[in-house]
C-alpha cells in the first residue's frame, strides 16, 4: 500500500448503461471513501449497447458533482485491477438474496486472489431494488419511459441509440 493513508476503492460493473441504482451506490460509497474508482469493466463475451467510451463518459457526465470520483475501464481480474489501483476495497451493490449469493462467491474468490482488498457491500435503495441495466435497455427498447429508472444524461443517449 502507499505511503498516504487514502481509502480507496473501485465500484467494478459494466454499467451498459449506468442506473439510478448505480448512481446511489457511488455516490453512497463516495462518502465512504476518499477516492472511489468507478471501474467499467470490458467483457468482450458481451455485446454492450454502449461503447466502453460511452459508458465511460456517460458516468463522467453524471457524477461530475463528486469530485473524489473517477471513471475507468479495464480488462482484468477484479483483484488484480484493485492491487493495480493500490485499492482496499471493492464495492458491490446488492438487491436481493440472489444477488448476495453470487456476490459472496465472488467476494470469496476475490480475495484469495487479493488478500488485501476487502468487499463492502451496499444494499441498494428498497426504490431501485429491481432495477438492472439489461431492465433499462429492454425498456428502452420497447419506447417505454425510463425517466425515474436512469439520470437525464443517460435518458437522452438511450433515445439517440433507437434513433441509429
Amino acid at each position: 500500500m502507499g505511503s498516504t493513508n487514502k481509502r480507496i476503492a473501485v465500484y467494478p460493473g459494466s454499467f451498459d448503461p449506468v442506473t439510478m441504482g448505480h448512481l446511489d451506490i457511488i455516490q453512497r460509497a463516495a462518502r465512504q471513501f476518499d477516492e472511489l474508482v468507478v471501474a467499467v469493466l470490458i467483457n468482450r463475451s458481451k455485446q454492450p449497447l454502449f461503447s466502453i467510451e460511452e459508458r465511460m463518459d456517460l458516468i463522467r457526465r453524471v457524477t461530475t458533482h463528486l469530485p473524489n470520483v473517477q471513471v475507468d475501464s479495464f480488462q482484468d481480474l477484479t483483484a488484480n485491477y484493485v492491487r493495480l489501483r493500490n485499492a482496499q476495497a471493492i464495492v458491490r451493490g446488492v438487491r436481493s438474496v440472489t444477488d448476495f449469493e453470487y456476490e459472496l462467491q465472488m467476494a470469496s474468490a476475490n480475495h484469495k486472489l487479493n488478500p488485501d482488498a476487502e468487499t463492502v457491500f451496499m444494499m441498494t435503495n428498497p426504490k431501485y431494488s429491481y432495477l438492472s441495466s439489461s431492465i433499462v435497455k429492454e425498456i428502452a427498447a420497447y419506447h417505454g419511459d425510463v425517466k425515474d429508472l436512469v439520470p437525464p444524461e443517460v435518458e437522452e443517449a438511450l433515445k439517440r441509440k433507437q434513433r441509429g
